[in-house]
C-alpha cells in the first residue's frame, strides 16, 4: 500500500435482490433499491435505486425499469454493473485528481454456482474494484448480528432476503452445512398478486403487494397486536375499473403460509444435517433470524412452533448482512474465510 494508500477507498456492498446497501467509513451511506431504469431505444440510464423504484410499473413503452438482480445473483450483467457504479458515484468520493482504488467485500448467497460468483466479480471489476473478496451472506449475518463467528461454538443462521432464504450452521469462521432455497420475500409478494387475483377479482402490481406485506404481512393468523385492516387500491379484473378493498393480516398470513412452509422444511433439513455436538450447542444459543422477510409478524413464534428453539430476531435485521460485511472489510486480510 505505502504511499499510495490515502488513494484506495474501502466499501463493503450487500447486493441483493430487492435493496443493495453500501458501508463506508463504517456508515451506511446508501441504501436503494436494486432497480435500473433505462430508454428503451439508447438503452441509456435514467434512473437507478429509489427514483427507478417510483417508475417501476407505472412506464410507458420507451422506458423500461429492470431489477438487475434475480433470486440473490445477477441476471443482467450490463445494468448491474452500471447499478453498482452508480451507487458507488452515490458516496461521493473525494480527490477526483486520480480515481480512487477500491477493495471491495461484496456478500453473495451460500447456494451460488462458480459462474454466478464470476459475474459478482467482474461487475464490480467493471465498475472500478482493484481488490475483492466475496463473504457468504449466513457469514456476514451472523458476524452482523454479533456472534464471534470464529469460536468452536454452533450457531444457526437464517437469513430471509428478498431473493432467496439461506439456513447455516456456522462453527470456526465456516460453514458447517447450508440449505439456501430461491423462496424469499418476492415470492411473498407474489403469493399475495395471486391471492387477490383469485379471492378478490383485483389485480395489484409488484410495489403494491410489497406495500400490503409490510403493513397486514403476518405468519400467523393468531397475533397479539394485530395490525389494522389495509386498504388495497387495484384494477377491478371484470370491469377494469379501479377499485378499492380491505384485507387484514389473517388473509395474508393464509396466503402466505405455502411459501412459509418450505422456509420450515429448510430449517429442519439443515437441523437434521447438523452434527450432534455442534445440535447440542444451538439447542442452547436457539436460532438468530435475519434478513428483510424475519420482520414478518409472528415470524418467530411460528419458528418457535415448529423447531421448539428459541428464536432471536437480530436488531435492524434489514441491514445486519451489511453490518456484518462492514466488519469483514475492515478484517481483510484477518478472516480466512473472505472468497478471493
Amino acid at each position: 500500500m505505502g504511499l499510495f494508500s490515502f488513494l484506495t477507498k474501502e466499501i463493503a456492498i450487500d447486493l441483493g435482490t430487492a435493496n443493495t446497501i453500501i458501508i463506508y467509513n463504517d456508515k451506511v451511506i446508501v441504501d436503494e433499491p436494486s432497480i435500473v431504469a433505462l430508454e428503451r431505444n439508447t438503452g441509456r440510464i435514467i434512473a437507478v435505486g429509489k427514483k427507478a423504484m417510483m417508475m417501476h410499473g407505472k412506464t410507458h413503452e420507451n422506458i423500461k425499469t429492470i431489477r438487475p438482480l434475480r433470486d440473490g445473483v445477477i441476471a443482467d450483467f450490463q445494468s448491474a454493473e452500471y447499478m453498482i457504479r452508480e451507487m458507488i458515484k452515490m458516496i461521493g468520493m473525494k480527490n477526483t485528481i486520480f480515481p480512487p482504488a477500491l477493495r471491495m467485500v461484496i456478500c453473495i448467497p451460500s447456494g451460488i454456482t462458480e459462474v454466478e460468483e464470476r459475474a459478482v466479480k467482474d461487475s464490480a471489476e467493471q465498475a472500478g474494484a482493484k481488490e475483492i473478496r466475496l463473504i457468504h451472506e449466513p457469514m456476514a449475518a451472523a458476524i452482523g448480528i454479533g456472534i464471534d463467528v470464529l469460536e468452536p461454538t454452533g450457531n444457526m443462521i437464517i437469513d430471509i432476503g428478498g431473493g432467496t432464504s439461506e439456513v447455516a450452521v456456522i462453527a470456526l469462521g465456516g460453514i458447517v452445512n447450508n440449505t439456501s432455497i430461491r423462496i424469499a420475500g418476492d415470492d411473498f409478494n407474489s403469493d399475495i398478486e395471486e391471492y387477490m387475483r383469485k379471492q378478490h377479482n383485483i389485480i395489484v402490481g409488484e410495489r403494491t403487494a410489497e406495500r400490503i406485506k409490510i403493513e397486514v404481512g403476518a405468519a400467523i393468523t393468531e397475533l397479539e397486536n394485530p395490525p389494522d385492516e389495509y386498504a388495497v387500491h387495484g384494477r377491478d379484473m371484470l370491469t377494469g375499473i379501479p377499485k378499492e378493498i380491505k384485507v387484514n393480516y389473517k388473509e395474508i398470513a393464509s396466503c402466505l403460509d405455502k411459501s412459509i412452509s418450505k422456509i420450515e422444511a429448510a430449517v429442519l433439513n439443515a437441523l437434521e444435517k447438523t452434527p450432534p455436538e455442534l445440535s447440542a450447542d444451538i439447542y442452547r444459543t436457539g436460532i438468530y433470524v435475519a434478513g428483510g422477510g424475519s420482520m414478518l409478524r409472528g415470524l418467530d413464534e411460528r419458528l418457535h412452533h415448529k423447531t421448539k428453539l428459541s428464536v432471536h430476531v437480530a436488531e435492524d435485521p434489514l441491514r445486519a448482512v451489511a453490518r456484518g460485511t462492514g466488519i469483514a472489510l475492515k478484517n481483510f486480510d484477518k478472516f480466512t474465510f473472505l472468497i478471493k
